[in-house]
């Protein structure tokens, strides 16, 4: 049954996707003035700002890296990946959700992917964007990067080597990225003539009116536009799971204990749309209070984002069992060594039991609708979410790394000041191109609102006289 076939006031009703009330002129008036205003709010200038501060501690770090060199990091031997592939690994995985929410719930045809499918997107490309610094940098000479990694025959003739993870990394990413660029940007050409006749500066109309690409909104133009988009979602859902698995191939097929598992594919994934949908709910919950979108993002969008959260997060403690288990199971005194060291004694022991505190414990709240209807501690639990999935990279690379074959090339790893500003600057890179984005394009998409509304599913007049 839907909402509107229970009594009013009936408990059992499903929430709606969209508070009833509005029209097609409402919601349009609604979301484009988001952004087709001069008033900006003051929380969007505060949170930009510091996200524009924190990009200036990465534009400094990262000159001051590349004119000193990979040293300022805390890499050492034993432990050559540290926070460079960690933070890779993290900014992947949180890009996963967008292209979750877009490709496959449309395939499913789940409409309350509408309202927060535009901002997923664009999540995803400035997480690409901000995991793309640390493997080049990582490099020590990121201006040579494509000359060593794409596959053209150079003048001295040596060609990357295809059997290796890392190289698959770069035809895996990029795919991703430049799929998911475009599945975006061709959700937004309808909105995006929609700002071109609603705009009044004659540079933003001109603007608008190039990126709209000439949108009429004839149905040729629609059919054209629901067919390439049909189409881009098929070839995007495949990518979710290439993607993450690719990535966990750079560890899976090492002979490293604590890397060598057949589970990271799966597990991987798992915890990429777990840290997804985890940081597109971080990121929901303010801007629907910051521009009072509590009738276009409903609770019934928070309580099935939480619902996706906990189910991907069980998934993933199913992974950390699996793991242990093979680790013990398997005999080998070198697997049973870094399990041991990994949970028991090791010195980075805390770092295990923190991430099941993150990733296990505290979601486990999300079971009780209540807590699923509470903005704050769905909103707490998220946090936790993201800071957990930073520690299991941070658990899986340096406890795997720091004490190997040898006891005397062991040795630990310490972060530096450089280490923590990289990382603090991307999270600025970030935040300054989603607030920007939600300044100058729809952060929701209005077209797919309107297609939520009653008046775009007008009943035939035999019903209409049936019901009178």
């Amino acid at each position: 049954m839907s909402a509107s076939e229970y009594p009013k006031g009936d408990p059992r009703a499903p929430i709606p996707v969209i508070t009833p009330g509005h029209s097609f002129t409402s919601i349009t008036d609604k979301l484009s003035d988001m952004v087709l205003t001069y008033n900006t709010p003051l929380a969007w200038v505060i949170t930009t700002a510091i996200g524009f501060c924190l990009l200036m501690l990465l534009i400094v770090a990262l000159a001051y890296l590349v004119f000193t060199g990979i040293g300022i990091w805390g890499n050492n031997a034993p432990v050559g990946w540290a926070f460079d592939i960690i933070n890779f690994v993290w900014w992947i995985g949180i890009g996963h959700a967008g292209t979750l929410i877009s490709a496959i719930l449309l395939l499913f045809k789940q409409d309350w992917r509408t309202s927060i499918n535009r901002f997923a997107e664009a999540m995803t490309l400035f997480a690409v964007a901000c995991a793309l610094i640390f493997p080049l940098f990582h490099t020590g000479r990121p201006w040579l990067a494509w000359y060593w990694l794409l596959p053209y025959p150079n003048t001295m003739a040596l060609w990357p080597n295809f059997r290796s993870p890392l190289l698959w990394d770069v035809f895996a990413v990029g795919t991703y990225g430049s799929v998911s660029a475009i599945f975006w940007f061709t959700g937004l050409i309808p909105d995006l003539a929609t700002f071109r006749d609603r705009a009044v500066h004659p540079v933003a109309k001109r603007i608008y009116g190039v990126l709209s690409l000439g949108w009429r909104g004839s149905a040729r133009h629609w059919w054209r536009y629901e067919t390439a988009y049909l189409l881009l979602a098929g070839l995007s859902t495949p990518l979710v799971l290439s993607v993450h698995t690719v990535v966990s191939f750079d560890f899976a097929v090492s002979v490293l204990p604590g890397w060598h598992a057949t589970i990271f594919p799966p597990y991987f994934v798992a915890g990429a749309i777990f840290a997804g949908f985890a940081m597109v709910l971080t990121l929901a919950i303010p801007l629907r209070a910051l521009y009072r979108l509590h009738d276009v993002i409903t609770l019934r969008h928070i309580e099935n984002m939480a619902k996706v959260t906990l189910v991907t997060g069980l998934i993933v403690v199913y992974g950390y069992a699996c793991e242990a288990f093979f680790g013990w199971y398997s005999g080998s005194e070198y697997e049973r060594f870094m399990l041991k060291n990994r949970i028991y004694y090791g010195p980075y022991a805390w770092s295990y039991w923190a991430l099941l505190l993150c990733n296990f414990v505290v979601p486990q709240i999300l079971w009780i609708k209540k807590f699923r209807h509470n903005l704050a501690i769905v909103f707490t639990v998220c946090m936790f979410v993201n800071v957990g999935m930073w520690l299991e990279r941070f658990v899986i690379i340096v406890t795997s790394l720091h004490r190997d074959f040898l006891p005397s090339s062991w040795d630990m790893y310490y972060p530096t000041f450089w280490d923590f500003a990289t990382l603090a600057g991307t999270i600025g890179l970030f935040l300054t191109l989603m607030f920007v984005f939600v300044r100058v394009l729809p952060m929701i998409s209005i077209f797919e609102v309107r297609t939520l509304l009653p008046e775009a599913h007008p009943k035939p007049q035999h019903e209409e006289g049936a019901h009178r």
